[in-house]
């Protein structure tokens, strides 16, 4: 890949640099009496001050990690620089392999919201203009309500957990009912000449709104701009959530601490052979698939709900790139402006009875169908467009987080090489057994001993921020497929959730008692 290649001309820069500075060296090992090599290898990496590499090499020195026979060209100091070298070089490599997804991600969930964003604010000037061209008598002071309607929608398409399209409907008919009873309905009644019945107009109007529920002046058309609003614009707010959440996934294996045991095992995989003064030569695939996968097995047991949540946002792209009339957003924020204005043919229609209604429940004694306008068409095509992009870009990310710590690996595997790493020696091939990705297989890596007691998985912040993401990811996916319209978007989601996590904590829970074995 890409990455690899940069690597690669990298490496070849170091040669070339290390001959040319040090063309008596060549590339023998520290046995033939000298560090040159060592010290070109840690200056270019940037590992630390190069006075720590010592001109010869050595033996006699306290080494932890880079233990061998043998005179060595490394030092503690040195070790301890390759730890935080390997913890660096680490984060900097899940950070240049997940930058596509997290650009993904980032990028279409902006150009959602923009979209969203356009279509919300055309509808709304539409529905506006109904006022201004049939109802001018509620055009000023209804802008605020209709402004208050759009501004909920919004929200709700964002994915804001405390929106609710029922009770921002609910309170824009609360608002224009008092208008149309006293403007349309009763107009004496709109026309204060005093101060004082401003005050009293506003206690009218207030309790104008509590009593809309029980008069129901606007028939059932309050009711059917909810169910309209649900259907079309459920699976953009899921669609907002799910991006939100897959970031907040991203975001946690970029930034999980890598464990002690890990750290030693990069160094002996990547930098214990510099220490024979063999800087040139790379690690074994196997040795370096054993070290990822301990280093990241909290990241991995996430692979499979991963792989379905990319699943169910490919599906919630298709839904909004092939929405029916019935279930299209553009169509169902556009007939906003016609349920108005059915609501408000209704409230004429019957007018004297709710007159009455009203007066009895306070105690009080003194469509044409406009055409539905269609939105500019590059609005509904843009939608689509970018719902269909998105559907296919996200696809290849599946088994992102599963194959990570191979990808991890493709930079350090060896390239046309007869001989490889093993992390103690130069050998053909690696002799260890390449364990799988699951917490558990990890009882059996031979590079990487992973602490399998009560205290060590309670203060593991690895485990804890997985387990975190896991459980948010999880509940999320439940939650989108309550509504009866999407149903058949979350075919398998209930395995997502009981299976994955029931298989995720039974493995927490089944490594804490490894060691009792």
């Amino acid at each position: 890949m890409f990455r690899a290649d940069i690597q690669n001309v990298h490496l070849f820069g170091v040669i070339l640099l290390c001959f040319a500075l040090f063309p008596e060296a060549g590339c023998g090992s520290a046995d033939a009496g000298s560090c040159h090599e060592v010290k070109i290898a840690y200056m270019m990496r940037q590992i630390g001050p190069v006075e720590l590499v010592p001109e010869r090499p050595g033996t006699g020195e306290p080494l932890r990690v880079c233990v061998h026979a043998g005179p060595s060209c490394c030092t503690s100091k040195m070790e301890d620089s390759y730890m935080a070298a390997v913890r660096s070089e680490m984060q900097h490599k899940m950070r240049s392999y997940s930058f596509e997804l997290k650009y993904l991600i980032d990028g279409h969930g902006k150009a959602f919201q923009e979209t969203f964003e356009s279509l919300v604010s055309f509808t709304s000037n539409l529905t506006c203009s109904l006022f201004d061209s049939a109802y001018s008598a509620l055009a000023s002071d209804c802008r605020l309500p209709v402004f208050q309607l759009f501004s909920d929608i919004r929200r709700h398409l964002s994915g804001d957990a405390d929106s609710s399209l029922n009770n921002a409907v609910r309170r824009f008919y609360n608002d224009l009912f008092p208008l149309v009873y006293r403007r349309l309905l009763n107009p004496g009644i709109g026309r204060p000449s005093a101060t004082s019945h401003l005050s009293f107009l506003s206690n009218h109007d207030d309790c104008l709104r509590m009593t809309q529920q029980d008069v129901s002046p606007f028939g059932p058309h309050p009711r059917l701009l909810v169910g309209s609003l649900s259907r079309a614009l459920g699976p953009g707010r899921a669609l907002s959530r799910l991006l939100r959440l897959a970031g907040e996934v991203v975001n946690s294996t970029e930034k999980v601490t890598l464990s002690r045991e890990c750290g030693r095992g990069l160094v002996k995989m990547q930098y214990c052979s510099h220490c024979r003064g063999l800087t040139l030569i790379r690690p074994c695939t196997g040795l370096c698939h054993n070290v990822m996968k301990g280093c990241l097995v909290g990241v991995s047991e996430l692979g499979a709900p991963w792989g379905r949540l990319v699943v169910l946002l490919q599906r919630l792209a298709a839904t909004l790139a092939t929405s029916s009339n019935h279930n299209s957003m553009e169509l169902a924020l556009l007939a906003v402006r016609n349920h108005v204005n059915d609501a408000i043919l209704h409230a004429q229609l019957h007018g004297p009875r709710i007159t009455a209604t009203v007066r009895i429940k306070l105690g009080l004694s003194f469509f044409l169908s406009f055409p539905l306008k269609g939105a500019k068409g590059d609005k509904s095509r843009s939608l689509k467009k970018l719902s269909r992009e998105f559907e296919i870009s996200i696809q290849r990310y599946q088994w992102f987080l599963s194959e990570l710590p191979e990808m991890l690996c493709e930079s350090e595997m060896e390239v046309e090489q007869h001989t490889c790493w093993s992390g103690e020696d130069v050998v053909e091939s690696y002799a260890g057994h390449v364990v799988g990705s699951t917490l558990k297989a990890q009882k059996e890596n031979p590079e990487t001993s992973i602490p399998y007691d009560n205290d060590a998985i309670a203060n593991n912040k690895l485990t804890h921020v997985i387990s975190t993401s896991f459980d948010l990811l999880v509940n999320n996916l439940f939650s989108f497929c309550k509504p009866r319209f999407m149903l058949e978007l979350c075919v398998n989601v209930d395995n997502v959730g009981q299976t994955s996590s029931a298989i995720y904590r039974n493995q927490i829970k089944d490594t804490v008692h490894l060691n009792a074995k």
